[in-house]
């Protein structure tokens, strides 16, 4: 953990803050982008998210307390603007942020980035049904295979909620498979 802090202080130090961001980007470029990818479903959006994401947690960095790890903190700011993303683009749209999800995901077999097969195709189409706290905490334990603890650090939830969220996601993702 002091590590870390000796970290974030070199992110702040306007002398050692360049290095330290590139390093910053290079070691959660990728998590943040899959995390981001599996809510924007587009490959395109996310990394224009994932940009937001980076100029939002440079801008902030000086009000990060240190009350969870830096990663759980970035990954919250990823999150919360994917969904900021979508809802905004379905507004646009004029469309609910179901409905574009629900378009997006049909879009996924032309995307030359995606690269699940027919049953992922239908994971993603089951997901989009999902209410979006249930397919949040889905996406963060199938895919990211994050702990329930990092979960709740994340979404700011309790640990028996999301459990329970999860389980009536993966109900209802097996009625949706069973049925088509």
């Amino acid at each position: 953990m002091q590590e870390e802090k000796d970290f974030i202080k070199e992110l702040i130090d306007p002398r050692t803050q360049n290095t330290a961001f590139q390093k910053l980007l290079r070691e959660y470029q990728k998590p943040l982008y899959q995390i981001i990818r599996n809510i924007v479903i587009d490959h395109d959006d996310a990394h224009d998210v994932l940009q937001n994401t980076f100029i939002k947690v440079f801008q902030n960095l000086k009000n990060f307390k240190g009350d969870s790890k830096l990663f759980s903190w970035m990954y919250r700011i990823a999150t919360n603007e994917a969904i900021t993303f979508i809802n905004n683009k379905a507004k646009r749209s004029k469309l609910t942020s179901s409905e574009l999800q629900s378009k997006l995901v049909e879009n996924l077999q032309s995307d030359v980035y995606f690269e699940g097969d027919e049953i992922q195709l239908k994971l993603q189409k089951a997901l989009v049904l999902l209410p979006e706290k249930q397919q949040l905490v889905f996406k963060m334990k199938y895919f990211e295979e994050l702990k329930y603890e990092e979960i709740s650090e994340i979404l700011g939830t309790s640990v028996g909620a999301l459990k329970a969220s999860y389980f009536h996601a993966v109900k209802k993702i097996e009625e949706y498979l069973n049925s088509n």
